[in-house]
């Protein structure tokens, strides 16, 4: 669906993940540091894990190895010490860990209760982000990394309640060290509390097709006050409903199936330009008027009436993410399209 110098443009623009230590990227929410812990443990056990093995080897080799045909090593009784030591050891060192872990877990499942909630919607190949007030935000694919993502304050709480339209996506923000999988049919749920204002990278870690790569956007974090105002500023749009139409066509993906210039988008969808009041053969074999309805119902219900020619099970969606006046926006840009 990328063009090649798009999408190479369009992942320079992502923010970089601040790295501060050797290992791990920074540390950025309140998650990370158990998160940490349990990394490092596991880490240093298994490097003195393998000193030590390696080394009883090659003292072994060197000590036991055989210098003439005849040599045979002579008989050894088994050492109860070393047999309890090479048990209790790693058990106790599991069950360190384990507990370690389980620490991590638990502050990671229980999100507080004054959390702020963000519902989330993952689809191929982009994520779509709704707010209590009704402000949708989105980012992946489409719309080539340019709309603002994922934005939430800092030093706040934030709970995801998270589904998916098609396949199974996992959400994953390496900064705050959380992984969720986002599964068709029932919701998820994560939590964070972001530590420190900027931006730093989402991305899915699970793959879902041939874009998965490019299922990836920014997370901006900004201090409490600041994030309320935007919330509240970002929600009206001012303008036309024609110009909403176009801000919704570059912010919300259209644009990666449907160009407004003649064009056809490889995989894609047809042409808005001078679309509107022609008559389409559908791929069923009946025909359809693009009027007003047809248009709504495409933008909600996408495989209901497929025109001949294009690939259905494509297009995801946009039911309950558009308002009723983002949807007479983007009704009022293809007619715009002459």
């Amino acid at each position: 669906m990328f063009a090649p110098e798009a999408a190479q443009a369009a992942v320079k623009a992502l923010p970089a993940i601040p790295i501060d230590g050797v290992w791990l990227p920074n540390a950025g929410s309140s998650l990370a540091p158990d998160v940490d812990k349990g990394w490092d443990y596991a880490m240093w056990v298994s490097v003195i894990t393998f000193v030590i093995v390696v080394a009883a080897m090659a003292v072994f080799i060197v000590k036991y190895k055989r210098r003439t045909p005849t040599d045979i090593t002579e008989e050894m009784d088994h050492s109860t010490k070393l047999e309890i030591a090479w048990s209790v050891i790693p058990l106790i060192a599991v069950f360190a860990l384990f507990f370690v872990g389980l620490r991590g877990y638990i502050n990671a499942s229980i999100a507080p209760r004054d959390a702020y909630e963000i519902h989330v919607q993952a689809q191929k190949w982009s994520w779509t982000f709704t707010y209590p007030n009704g402000l949708v935000t989105a980012s992946g694919t489409y719309p080539d990394y340019a709309g603002p993502g994922l934005v939430i304050p800092a030093d706040r709480p934030v709970r995801l309640i998270m589904s998916s339209t098609d396949v199974i996506h996992s959400f994953y923000v390496p900064e705050f060290r959380v992984k969720q999988d986002v599964v068709p049919g029932q919701y998820t749920t994560l939590w964070f509390e972001a530590n420190r204002v900027g931006e730093t990278l989402l991305e899915c870690a699970e793959f879902c097709g041939k874009d998965h790569s490019y299922m990836r956007g920014r997370v901006t974090m900004m201090k409490g006050d600041e994030f309320d105002k935007w919330v509240e500023d970002a929600n009206v749009f001012k303008g036309t409903p024609e110009e909403e139409g176009r801000h919704i066509y570059e912010e919300r993906g259209c644009k990666g199936c449907h160009s407004i210039d003649g064009t056809l988008v490889p995989n894609g969808g047809p042409s808005w330009k001078g679309i509107f009041g022609k008559t389409e053969a559908l791929a069923d074999g009946s025909t359809v008027t693009i009027d007003e309805n047809y248009i709504r119902e495409s933008i909600n219900v996408p495989n209901a009436k497929v025109v001949k020619g294009f690939p259905s099970g494509v297009m995801p969606t946009f039911q309950g993410t558009l308002t009723e006046k983002q949807l007479d926006g983007v009704i009022a840009f293809i007619k715009a399209q002459k």
